[in-house]
């Protein structure tokens, strides 16, 4: 099993969800994050003239655990819902799961997820 970690614009959340929900990838967790990579930030112009520099962006961070198999095609759907081709589009990291266990039920390995 693979974890895909995506760090996206907040405002392709509902384009990501959607994408991974046709593939049938329907459990996730979303986090509300800020952070930083190549874009740096942004400045600002405010209407008394002042420029004002945020270097920490809101981003949304979308979490699946998923088979290996499926790991291609999550990517992949990620990866399409979300890009804008401007800079700050994200990043996304797959991590190995070691083990999934359903705390309900007990069941592990893919089962559990």
């Amino acid at each position: 099993m693979k974890k895909i970690e995506a760090i996206i614009r907040p405002e392709k959340l509902n384009d990501v969800k959607s994408a991974l929900e046709e593939l049938g990838f329907h459990g996730m967790n979303i986090t509300h994050v800020t952070g930083r990579g190549a874009q740096r930030g942004i400045v600002h112009q405010g209407r008394s003239g002042e420029a004002v520099a945020y270097d920490m962006l809101p981003k949304v961070k979308v979490e699946v655990v998923i088979s290996d198999l499926s790991v291609d095609r999550a990517v992949e759907a990620i990866t399409r819902a979300s890009r804008t081709g401007n800079i700050g589009d994200g990043k996304i990291f797959i991590i190995p799961v070691e083990e999934a266990i359903r705390v309900r039920t007990g069941e592990r390995g893919e089962v559990a997820v």
